[in-house]
């Protein structure tokens, strides 16, 4: 009972590892080349938690998360109908790149644009 008490606190304590940040800069729109007139430029960055080489997620982070979640949903907050997707970048999670999971792998996802009108 007690190892299971201590698998379930361990597991409780790992999934609140990951964490999100969204950075925003307000801008002129003519200041800024966009598509639109600019109103930010926004990035977002997530980190995760995966297990047993990337298989498993136990936090997400990968492009929709950041892409969808994070970054349009803080554009459209902002007044912005759209966004103009300048960068964006995640842990490879397939092939080789898999046994840097190991047992436990920390991913992390990136993106940036500008909200445009």
């Amino acid at each position: 009972m007690k190892k299971a008490f201590l698998a379930v606190a361990c597991a409780v304590t790992l999934g609140a590892f990951g964490c999100t940040s969204v950075e925003t800069a307000t801008v002129s729109g003519s200041e800024i080349a966009a598509n639109g007139e600019a109103v930010a430029v926004i990035q977002a960055t997530a980190l995760g938690l995966t297990a047993i080489f990337h298989m498993v997620d136990l936090v997400a982070a990968d492009l929709d998360v950041v892409v969808n979640k994070l970054l349009v949903a803080e554009a459209k907050a902002m007044g912005a109908s759209k966004v103009d997707l300048k960068g964006a970048g995640t842990t490879p999670r397939h092939g080789i790149f898999a046994l840097m999971g190991g047992i436990i792998g920390v991913p992390s996802a990136q993106a940036m644009g500008v909200a445009v009108k």
